[in-house]
């Protein structure tokens, strides 16, 4: 292990513990899924990232069904001060950045940028995890980019990878540029130098999720580090584009699934001068998420589906001490728990009220939805809204769980029946919670997208619905989304509800299968080792 490249990981958020809130969701819990399996493999690896004060919102539901959020303050104890504090210009102040490490959840070496400090012109800069407006995230960009390789560079640290998960971190690799051009290089001897020590991760194929930026803005703030708008719109074009400026940067980088893959390439295929984009599917923690007693009874060879009710209780338990809804152990229990995104599409299930009505209105069919809409999106907020108004007509079947996080992640991808997603194809990049639920016997029932194309064995360790159609093979998202609800409907109601309430041997060989198909090929231990076999290592 001596000879592989050392590498630091740069993200905006880590999801590595529930209660440690420098995490918003899926993007996060990976970041924190990789530095845990970067632990338990003993490869050379740190992670870089910012102390969010107030972390995510916190987000909860008031009487009449809207979104109320909030923050709050967090202080931790567990954080290792290391005496390291780093200088960044923002606009024309300097600010002084301290530098806390994390380490004891069982991960890499996590080092967190800290603005709130003595004499900052603005301490709140790290406090809410992408909160506010345009000119704070530029703000925060350059604490984690160009104070993260500062970071490094004083703690006496050397890196041969700088591996950016997503656009983010793309103020790191101005910064390499900046650092050799100080040593007398011009910016395409630079340019060529620091390419050869970063990759990419590229994420959302949902235009939303790549972030764009005025130049006006960027010189404003002092991102362009000593370049000129010429060398600026040569990374990231007019107006700059973060992931433009990603995949210009990088030697290589990578869609996060084999079909996100050829969603990317497509995507960014105009881009000139964009590294090459493989698939390097994501994968999950198993120490994480694996429930121990599913492992054991797995490993017996007997008792999966009597181990998987107990834990089926104790997720009904926890849902009636959150809502005071009691559930029913005995019928069927459909999680769905994402981001409240249009296009993931979390109330396509109640498309055709009539058809569903009578499975919900005698139990038959129970859901319990959980998630998040950003602070500034009023269109998710409406999405739970609408959710909500579901769950109060529906009360003894559906259930939303408020303030969305990893606790909650972590019941319902161990005691859920079935692990619903229905995202419009092929706008999922992965979707990890799929393979969480998988890993625990919760059967899939999915549209073909993200990683569910590589694992589904239709029938036998989960479902498949849809067929495979996308946003392409229609002329509408309408027609594409009344496809979708029929395709659904039909593998639910025909399917899924059958094999539940009268095949219950059949029932327990598919959660075995799931098991089986899944705890290996889509582990982070092996998705890990991918980064340094395709991605780290020259």
């Amino acid at each position: 292990m001596n000879n592989l490249p050392k590498v630091a990981y740069f993200c905006m958020e880590y999801g590595l513990n529930a209660k440690f809130k420098i995490y918003s969701g899926g993007l996060g819990i990976l970041a924190g899924d990789i530095l845990k399996a970067a632990y338990d493999l003993k490869v050379p690896m740190v992670g870089i990232g910012i102390k969010w004060k107030q972390g995510y919102v916190d987000q909860y539901i008031s009487e009449d069904g809207r979104t109320v959020d909030t923050y709050r303050e967090y202080n931790y104890d567990f954080l290792e001060d290391t005496g390291v504090t780093v200088e960044v210009k923002i606009k024309e102040s300097n600010y002084k950045l301290k530098v806390w490490k994390v380490e004891q959840f069982n991960n890499v070496p996590l080092y967190l940028l800290d603005a709130d400090v003595d004499g900052n012109e603005n301490r709140l800069i790290t406090s809410q995890l992408y909160g506010w407006f345009s000119e704070e995230r530029v703000a925060q960009e350059i604490i984690l980019g160009v104070g993260g390789v500062k970071a490094l560079r004083k703690l006496g640290i050397k890196i041969d990878v700088y591996h950016f998960n997503d656009n983010h971190p793309v103020f790191a690799g101005l910064e390499l540029i900046r650092e050799k051009m100080n040593k007398g290089l011009n910016f395409n001897e630079a340019l060529d130098k620091t390419r050869d020590e970063i990759v990419f991760t590229t994420h959302t194929p949902v235009p939303a999720g790549n972030e764009v930026h005025s130049h006006r803005l960027l010189e404003y703030m002092g991102a362009y580090l000593n370049l000129d708008y010429w060398h600026m719109k040569r990374l990231g074009g007019d107006p700059f584009s973060m992931t433009v400026a990603a995949l210009r940067m990088s030697r290589i980088s990578n869609g996060v699934a084999q079909l996100h893959k050829e969603t990317a390439n497509e995507m960014w295929r105009n881009v000139e001068g964009a590294s090459n984009i493989i698939g390097i599917t994501n994968g999950v923690h198993n120490g994480t998420w694996q429930d121990n007693r599913i492992v054991e009874a797995y490993n017996k060879g007997n008792g999966l589906l009597e181990v998987h009710n107990t834990i089926k209780k104790e997720l009904i338990e926890y849902v009636e001490r959150k809502t005071g809804v009691k559930l029913d152990a005995e019928k069927l229990l459909i999680g769905f728990a994402r981001r409240a995104a249009p296009y993931k599409r979390s109330n396509l299930i109640f498309s055709d009220e009539k058809l569903i009505a009578p499975y919900l209105e005698s139990g038959k069919v129970q859901i319990i939805f959980a998630g998040k809409a950003h602070p500034n999106d009023y269109t998710g907020k409406g999405i739970i809204s609408d959710i909500v108004k579901y769950a109060k007509k529906y009360p003894n079947s559906v259930v939303f769980l408020q303030n969305y996080d990893m606790e909650i992640g972590a019941m319902l991808t161990r005691g859920c029946d079935i692990w619903l997603n229905n995202p419009r194809r092929p706008q999922e990049a992965s979707g990890t919670s799929g393979m969480k639920a998988a890993m625990n016997g919760v059967l899939n029932c999915s549209i073909l997208d993200g990683w569910w194309p590589e694992a589904c064995l239709h029938g036998e360790n989960g479902w498949q619905f849809g067929d495979g159609l996308g946003v392409d093979d229609f002329k509408t998202l309408e027609e594409l989304d009344e496809h979708d609800a029929k395709s659904l409907y039909r593998v639910l109601l025909e399917e899924v509800v059958p094999t539940y309430y009268e095949n219950k041997i059949k029932w327990e060989e598919m959660m075995r299968k799931s098991i089986e198909t899944t705890k290996e090929k889509f582990s982070a231990a092996r998705m890990v080792n991918e980064y340094y076999k395709l991605m780290y290592t020259k």
